[in-house]
């Protein structure tokens, strides 16, 4: 599947202070074609939207997951959507 979709990750553990937003936005920036923004939330967690090639996102959520990340990654929740637009780019916010 390569429509375009839009992804909504909540990523939990120790996620803030640590540069998980900018490795985000590089990592997409990496996958290529996705658009969107990673956002530091109250509660601890960074919010994270991705609009772009359903493939695409699923590479991004992959890199979420992974070791590979910084910080410490408890858990990440999702949902699916169809995109909504309005991003220019991959931000940090």
């Amino acid at each position: 599947m390569n429509e375009d979709v839009r992804l909504t990750a909540w990523v939990r553990g120790k996620v803030q202070g640590v540069g998980f937003r900018w490795f985000t936005r590089a990592n997409a920036l990496r996958i290529g074609g996705l658009t969107g923004f990673a956002l530091n939330l109250e509660d601890g967690r960074v919010q994270v939207v991705a609009e772009g090639p359903g493939e695409r996102c699923r590479l991004l959520l992959e890199w979420l997951r992974s070791s590979d990340t910084p910080g410490r990654v408890d858990g990440v929740t999702e949902i699916w959507d169809t995109p909504r637009g309005g991003y220019q780019t991959f931000a940090i916010r």
